[in-house]
């Protein structure tokens, strides 16, 4: 398959559920991890430069029985390297380290540190109309931060990633991406393993025989959002790539919509939120 046949056959938007890799720095276990992902069938792989592990993600992609086109990869700029030059070159050592020829998707991992709109957004569009990512995406922006991006930017903004899961709903950001047709694409969407321990998650997972990952993560595709769950063993990676087939009654989604709380897991002094 050409690599604008895959971009067709992917219909457009990010496919979900993805595979995660943040914390899996052990190398040959994200590679396996990886491999086993892409072969079970998963189409979206996340990684980001501040993770360590790209080369790792890249070798789990080359082992696998299925073409890199087929394959939606998307990694992160960090926050030292928002300086157009920095961008330009962070990205080309990450094409590098992946072993790959382009990007799916390239975010802003966080609006902090070097980032300035004016000069960071630019580089994006630069590699972009360079043909060497596809799509710009935003990490952990709020709605204002979007707003500043989305007037600097030719081409869309075509993804926010932001902590999204039962327990932090992100009302708000949901209501902003469907307004401007932007993918919200929902990291540590099991929040942990909190979303284990909550009593309506267990009651809905009970009655559907399932596991609680896969009613945090089918309430998610239920809410628009992409999920990227990070897991390294088969079984949880089969686990979560089934939440797919799981239909959520309104009664499920009703209980889940009525817990009310509001838990952040990644909460650092720079979060746009603080």
């Amino acid at each position: 398959m050409t690599r604008d046949a895959a971009r067709t056959a992917m219909g457009g938007s990010v496919p979900t559920p993805g595979i995660g890799t943040w914390q899996n720095t052990d190398p040959q276990a994200c590679a396996t991890a990886i491999e086993t992902a892409v072969e079970m069938g998963y189409r979206h792989v996340d990684t980001a430069q501040a993770y360590g592990n790209e080369a790792d993600v890249g070798r789990g992609i080359a082992a696998a029985d299925v073409d890199r086109d087929d394959v939606f990869l998307a990694t992160k700029v960090w926050i030292d390297n928002l300086a157009y030059d920095d961008v330009i070159e962070s990205t080309h050592e990450s094409l590098e380290k992946l072993d790959v020829e382009y990007l799916d998707l390239l975010y802003v991992h966080w609006p902090a540190g070097a980032y300035d709109p004016a000069e960071t957004l630019p580089a994006f569009q630069a590699l972009h109309d360079e043909g060497l990512i596809d799509r710009i995406g935003v990490s952990n922006f709020e709605p204002r931060h979007l707003d500043r991006a989305r007037s600097i930017l030719d081409a869309p903004i075509a993804a926010n990633q932001v902590e999204m899961h039962p327990l932090l709903q992100q009302s708000t950001l949901r209501e902003y991406a469907a307004a401007h047709d932007i993918e919200l694409v929902a990291y540590s969407p099991l929040a942990r393993g909190a979303v284990f321990d909550v009593p309506a998650i267990q009651r809905v997972a009970g009655r559907h025989d399932v596991s609680e990952a896969q009613v945090s993560l089918a309430w998610l595709h239920e809410k628009g959002a992409v999920s990227i769950p990070k897991a390294t063993g088969e079984d949880h990676i089969r686990d979560n790539w089934e939440s797919r087939d799981l239909e959520l009654t309104e009664a499920d989604i009703e209980t889940i919509d009525g817990i009310d709380r509001q838990e952040r897991q990644v909460d650092p002094d720079f979060g746009p939120w603080n």
